[in-house]
Formats: C-alpha cells, structure tokens, sequence
C-alpha cells in the first residue's frame, strides 16, 4: 500500500482508482495544505501530487525521503524542481491530454473575440446604460473568420487542435515548427507548411503554441510583429514570455497589428499596464484549462498516472 500525498484541494473525480488499494492523504475540502503541513506530512509519502499553481521546489522536496513520483495536475510542470527530482530519482508526470480542447477553444474565443470586437463593444454597451450607443453603419466593424488565413506558430496537439476547429469555421491553415511533418500527414489535416517570416507575412491570424524556454525567450519582438498585416490578430494561449510584451502594446497602439488575445502574460498574471488601457485587446487571466470538464478531465489523468506508475508501466505521460 503506497502513501499518496495530495498537496491541493482538487475534485474527486479519479480517486476511485486508487483510495480502496492505497492511503491516500488530502486536505479539507476548499483548501490547499500549508508548506508547514507538507512538512510534516510529506516523509511519510511515497507519491506526492501537486498542481501547475502549487511550489514543489527543492527546499520542501527534500523532506521527502521516500519519495518516487511526483504527480502534477497541469501540463506545465514549472512549479516543481525538476533537477531535484532528477537527480534524486523521483519521477515527475504532467496531465498532457486533458488541457488540448479547452486551450483549443479558449484560442478559438480570443480570436472570435478580437474579430468581432466583443470585448469592446461590450464595454461601450455599459458605459452608455439606458441608450442604444451609436456605432453608425460603418463604425465598429470587425472581421471573419471564414475565408481568412490562421498562421500556427509550434505545431503540436494544442495547435493541431486549433487547426481542426479553424478549419470548420472555413480558415486556411499555415503552420510553422522546426521539423514539417510529413506531406501526406499535411494533406490529412489541411495544413500547409511555411516559413515563420512567410507564415508572419501571409497570416490573418497568428496564434503562438510554443513552449517556454531560453530559446522561445521573445520569440515575437518588435521584427516579428512588423512583419505581419496591419489588420492581423495575434493570440497566445502558450507562455507569456514567448512574447515581448512591451514590444506588443508598442505594436498596438501604433497599429502595426489590429488586435491581440491573451491569457498569459510575461509577469505570470499582470499583464502590462498599457495592455489594460488598449480597447483592441482582449484578456483572460490564464484560463486555458478553467472549464469543470478540464479540472475533472486533469484530475484523472493525474492519478491514471499514478496507478501506472505503481503498477510497474511505462505508458504515463512521464517528463523526468
């Protein structure tokens, strides 16, 4: 019988897999344990369970003696120290496959959103209450989505997600990542492999999926964005830091760009002060996975792993 630590308060769903074989540790119902409380908690645990919120670094990690996996609720696994783990030989598992539909369509909201100037309008509609606003025949006017050209920056199951929902809307699709996929597999999905300048130049839409990383740093600057329309929308349900936000809002307000959906941000969940003043900007405070089907969707692709991992397999979504 494993000791099965789980560091945050969470939905049930999942727990029936393991709670009649294994002794499973949670806190109270709507609240997290303290670090204090993993102090005490956590020698004793064989499996510790964390979320993509929740610090696991090395300095509470090393209480853990027993420790062989660490399950974390998210697919980002930043929060955990992952050269502790490595290097004490603790296991670290993420939940890849739950959050591709949700990021999937909060992508597809931000885009329709800018498009038709939602968010905006929305705001007019409360700041004159009692009285219709005056917006004439041509005033306020947005964009399709049919017919328009989505550009794909990273290419894996989020973005081949969003891809598939484009498509249905009538979008053409181009992509860009450092390895094309196979011409076959580019038919199948309908998609069309393009440079990044190309892809920048060409889109309507631009839509980052790339990981974080040094190399990703900044990944769009100021170049980046002059190269793209005038009357492009750039979204980016990735990190935050793949952008250069001061660089965005500079592209904004000149009108290099027409508008940009986020929900992430380069300082965590602060956007940029002149982000808040800019009406063509549409922001969520990093939603990507906050639907009740996500969480519960998470929460059993976490333990899933866990009963994997006691059982001796190697079919988890593994990252160390």
């Amino acid at each position: 019988m494993a000791k099965i630590l789980v560091a945050f308060d969470t939905v049930d769903e999942g727990f029936e897999l393991i709670e009649e074989a294994h002794h499973v540790i949670r806190p109270p119902r709507g609240h997290d344990f303290t670090h204090e409380e993993l102090l005490q908690l956590l020698p004793e645990a064989d499996i510790l369970c964390t979320s993509f919120d929740y610090p696991t670094r090395a300095e509470l990690l090393q209480y853990g003696s027993k420790l062989r996996l660490i399950a974390n609720f998210g697919v980002g696994f930043n929060n955990i120290d992952i050269d502790y783990a490595r290097a004490h030989g603790i296991a670290v598992t993420n939940t890849p496959q739950a959050v591709i539909i949700p990021t999937a369509e909060l992508t597809l909201a931000l885009m329709l959103d800018c498009a038709r100037r939602v968010s905006e309008l929305d705001r007019l509609i409360r700041h004159t209450p009692g009285q219709r606003p005056t917006i004439g025949r041509m005033g306020y006017l947005g964009v399709h989505l049919a017919g328009k050209t989505l550009g794909l920056i990273g290419y894996g199951r989020i973005a081949s997600a969003v891809a598939e929902r484009a498509r249905a809307f009538g979008m053409k699709i181009l992509y860009n990542k450092r390895m094309p996929l196979p011409q076959e597999e580019e038919v199948r999905q309908g998609i069309t492999y393009a440079s990044l300048d190309t892809l920048l130049a060409s889109s309507d839409f631009i839509s980052i999926h790339t990981p974080y990383s040094p190399e990703t740093h900044h990944f769009i600057g100021e170049r980046e964005l002059a190269k793209m329309k005038p009357t492009a929308i750039f979204i980016n349900t990735a990190r935050g830091a793949v952008i250069d936000e001061e660089a965005l809002v500079q592209a904004l307000q000149q009108g290099t760009i027409m508008a940009a959906g986020l929900d992430v941000f380069e300082q965590q969940d602060n956007p940029h002060p002149s982000l808040c003043t800019l009406d063509n900007v549409c922001m969520t405070p990093h939603t990507g996975t906050q639907t009740a089907d996500a969480r519960q969707a998470m929460n059993r692709e976490m333990i899933e792993n866990v009963v994997r991992f006691l059982a001796g397999s190697s079919d988890l979504s593994r990252v160390v």
